[in-house]
């Protein structure tokens, strides 16, 4: 196993509820999926996930939790996300309807428009985004986990 404090962080969401329920899901193993927004991978000088690589997942706190396997990446129009994927986000949708309200709120929100360097920021069913697949490889011990 690599030293988790060696490996890139997986950030979900912004530090707060958003990620401490991401967070919560990963370690239940009900989320294997995530969605992000290509342009904020350019914004921050990010290169894409690759299919193999690990990752600490860390809380709120930016304490490691866990360790991530990435095991797909795809990039698609936000159009194209099927339910499979929106499925095993965890996060409760029952519809692509929902699940895609749910992240376009995300995706408006102040901090996200803030992160993009863009006030008026919309996405479109034409914006491209990263459908990453990963699996829980290890829960870390701490205090919180």
């Amino acid at each position: 196993m690599n030293d988790p404090s060696a490996l890139p962080p997986a950030e979900f969401g912004f530090p707060g509820a958003l990620r401490d329920k991401l967070v919560a899901a990963i370690l239940a193993g009900e989320k294997t999926s995530t969605t992000g927004l290509l342009v904020d991978y350019e914004v921050c000088g990010e290169s894409l996930p690759v299919v193999g690589a690990r990752r600490a997942v860390v809380d709120s706190d930016m304490r490691p939790v866990a360790v991530i396997e990435v095991t797909e990446v795809r990039t698609l129009p936000l159009r194209d996300v099927d339910w499979p994927h929106v499925r095993d986000e965890g996060e409760g949708d029952d519809s692509i309807a929902s699940w895609r309200a749910a992240h376009e709120r995300f995706w408006h929100s102040p901090e996200m428009r803030e992160a993009l360097g863009d006030p008026g920021f919309e996405v479109d069913d034409e914006t491209v985004v990263v459908a990453e697949r990963f699996r829980l490889v290890e829960r870390l011990q701490g205090p919180d986990v």
